[in-house]
């Protein structure tokens, strides 16, 4: 009788502990918030379109390195950059000779050189505007002169009028006519020959006469 009773009081607790797990698991399940899912766009996206490129140039494949100058002149302008061949380059406009394209060239100043027109062609726009020409290059120094070493060494400071050439008078060749009938017989050259050979004469036989 008493061993029915632990039984029973077993089995009573055992469904009590079920009964609290199960009431448990309910008030989670119910106090758990649902997972959120992300909205999708209902909306269409729009589609993002290039900025069509301006007129380019394009170094020609021939030449291996052109130079970019500060100005549309290779003498009076300085050298700032390259372009390599196939290289390409946005272009602004042609120079007033129309020899020359200036393009953009980044690292210089105002992002601005010029190029040689017959080095390069010109891709998607061959219509370019003419621009100015800039100012040229100012020398960085100024060469001057020291008056005192000038006058040390001898220097002109103040420029001097050369003289005017005066052209000389004409040369005048005189010749001399020798009158008729005053001339030798024998030419001159006959009678100095001659006197050559009286002379080596007169030698042989002193030297041949016995002493």
């Amino acid at each position: 009788m008493k061993r029915s009773g632990i039984h029973r009081f077993s089995r009573i607790l055992l469904g009590g502990f079920l009964l609290v797990g199960l009431l448990i698991a309910l008030l989670t399940g119910i106090s758990s918030p649902m997972p959120a899912f992300a909205q999708q766009p209902t909306g269409s996206v729009p589609t993002v379109t290039g900025t069509p490129k301006g007129p380019v140039v394009i170094v020609y494949a021939d030449r291996d390195i052109i130079g970019v100058f500060s100005g549309p002149d290779a003498y009076l302008y300085d050298q700032v950059g390259i372009l390599l061949a196939g290289e390409e380059a946005p272009a602004l406009g042609y120079s007033l000779d129309g020899e020359w394209i200036q393009i953009i060239y980044l690292g210089t100043p105002g992002g601005k050189g010029w190029i040689y027109a017959p080095f390069v062609g010109v891709l998607r726009g061959s219509e370019l505007p003419v621009l100015p020409n800039p100012p040229t290059a100012t020398p960085r120094t100024t060469p001057t002169i020291d008056p005192t070493q000038a006058a040390r060494f001898g220097l002109q400071m103040t420029p001097e009028r050369l003289a005017t050439f005066t052209e000389p008078p004409p040369l005048e060749i005189f010749s001399f006519e020798v009158p008729e009938g005053t001339g030798s017989a024998l030419p001159m050259g006959m009678v100095i020959l001659g006197l050559l050979l009286l002379g080596i004469l007169g030698a042989v036989i002193s030297f041949l006469r016995p002493r």
